[in-house]
């Protein structure tokens, strides 16, 4: 299944294909203040329908994520990492059009703890 997702104002444009039974729902300090609900997926999944110099980024930590968000309306519809030398991206499924966020299932990671 593919998902159209983007920012507030429509600067930052996407899909992403497949399909998920839950999300996380992290506590570090960035992911509760976003209040990001994530689907992780390899990068290949997710296809940018914006030019990449639309995206502006913030990196906290380990500087190991690039947290993409608008800088116009500053919505963070995804993020790119990589796990177990595995490119991926990290979703915002707030961001997506065909979501019902209520019945959405959470699984609640410590990211505190990291």
């Amino acid at each position: 299944m593919k998902h159209k997702g983007s920012c507030h104002c429509g600067q930052i444009r996407f899909e992403v294909e497949g399909s998920f039974d839950e999300v996380v729902e992290c506590n570090c300090s960035h992911c509760s203040r976003k209040g990001y609900l994530l689907w992780f997926v390899p990068r290949g999944q997710l296809t940018l329908h914006s030019a990449e110099s639309a995206l502006a980024t913030y990196t906290f930590n380990k500087h190991a994520i690039k947290h993409h968000f608008c800088p116009n309306c500053g919505c963070a519809p995804f993020g790119f990492g990589a796990s177990n030398g595995t490119e991926m991206a990290a979703v915002n499924v707030r961001c997506l059009e065909d979501v019902e966020l209520a019945s959405v299932k959470r699984k609640s990671v410590d990211g505190r703890s990291f």
